[in-house]
């Protein structure tokens, strides 16, 4: 049964939300003439792409709230040890989903160790079950009990911090997370790249675990599309990555591929102060699996341009598992908490 069939039933018992605007990504839209390689599987009518297929979506908690908080805002997406489904909203709220029907059953309100506010983007769930947790502001990555309290805090390396501190640029940092297999290595994306790197050119940094804390480790290089930024990565149980670009451009809408990348045998850039012409450096290598503009829309409307009306602000993904020899996969599009756009889980099939 498609997710938004099953999901109907929910829309009556969540009650609306009043909708305050709010600014939306302001990226470049990217040139599309680049050949790009696919990976092949057999086309369905559900097809994005000979690789990705679209189950299903669903808008059932668009404008909604709980327990006095808005359900909206959601950048990012991890399976808890129970099999319930962890949301992060970028205004401090961590929700507990119910994995099947997406219904909201408790959220945790966060904050930083002053007691502030966090621009909180990724996520990723230790095998304790403790929350590890991004901030753009600075950035930072956290770790949070479930009941929110800061546990821990990781550090990060001076080039990635916000200028003048380092050489990002506000709101263009930790974006992604996710812990590679056998949960010992932890991996941020940068959302930009950093000042004195190439544009399009977004730094992968690690963490190993050493005597039960998270040390820096590795860093890589990644390329993303010409005005497309990185919000979100999850690692695949051979080490791969999968691996969302998303751009936005005004009276156009949103731009949204997926991408398969293998950081496995690309070069250490730590050391590396500008990535600009630099001769040697191997990046992360990246095949693409689906641009999303190619999905069915299946009778999905949008409240502003679109390119599909399928289409919003994607930044949250997770693997939930896997049937037929695909990955099952689940993504969110953060709303802002915008009239203009929606807050929008979609499934897809994914082969790799």
């Amino acid at each position: 049964m498609r997710l938004r069939t099953v999901l109907a039933t929910l829309t009556a018992g969540l009650a609306a939300a009043t909708t305050v605007t709010a600014a939306g990504p302001a990226n470049a839209h990217p040139d599309t003439g680049t050949a790009t390689h696919t990976v092949a599987d057999t086309a369905t009518d559900e097809a994005c792409s000979p690789a990705v297929s679209l189950d299903g979506f669903s808008d059932a908690l668009d404008k909604t709230t709980f327990d006095g908080t808005f359900v909206g805002n959601l950048s990012a997406l991890a399976l808890d040890r129970d099999g319930s489904l962890a949301a992060l909203s970028d205004r401090s709220s961590l929700f507990r989903l119910d994995a099947k029907t997406l219904a909201p059953e408790s959220v945790v309100p966060l904050a930083d160790e002053s007691g502030a506010a966090l621009d909180s983007e990724g996520l990723a769930i230790d095998g304790d079950g403790t929350r590890l947790i991004t901030s753009e502001t600075e950035p930072s990555i956290r770790r949070y009990s479930r009941d929110g309290r800061i546990l821990d805090r990781l550090p990060a390396p001076s080039s990635l911090l916000v200028a003048p501190a380092g050489r990002a640029t506000p709101n263009q940092t930790f974006e992604g997370l996710t812990l590679l297999p056998g949960g010992r290595t932890l991996l941020a994306s940068m959302e930009y790249a950093l000042s004195g790197d190439s544009a399009g050119i977004v730094r992968f940094q690690t963490w190993r675990r050493q005597h039960g804390r998270f040390a820096l480790s590795a860093q890589y290089a990644y390329r993303a599309d010409s005005g497309l930024g990185v919000p979100e990565v999850h690692a695949l149980p051979d080490g791969r990555l999968l691996v969302l670009e998303r751009g936005f451009t005004a009276g156009f809408g949103n731009t949204v591929r997926l991408y398969l990348a293998d950081p496995r045998h690309a070069t250490d850039t730590g050391g590396i102060t500008d990535l600009t012409g630099q001769g040697g450096v191997r990046l992360v290598k990246k095949t693409l699996l689906a641009d999303l503009v190619n999905c069915p829309s299946q009778g999905a409307t949008a409240e502003q341009p679109q390119p599909n009306p399928l289409l919003d602000n994607i930044e949250g993904m997770v693997i939930t598992g896997r049937a037929k020899g695909r990955l099952e996969v689940l993504l969110v599009s953060d709303d802002n908490q915008n009239a203009a756009q929606t807050t929008r889980f979609y499934r897809l099939r994914v082969r790799v």
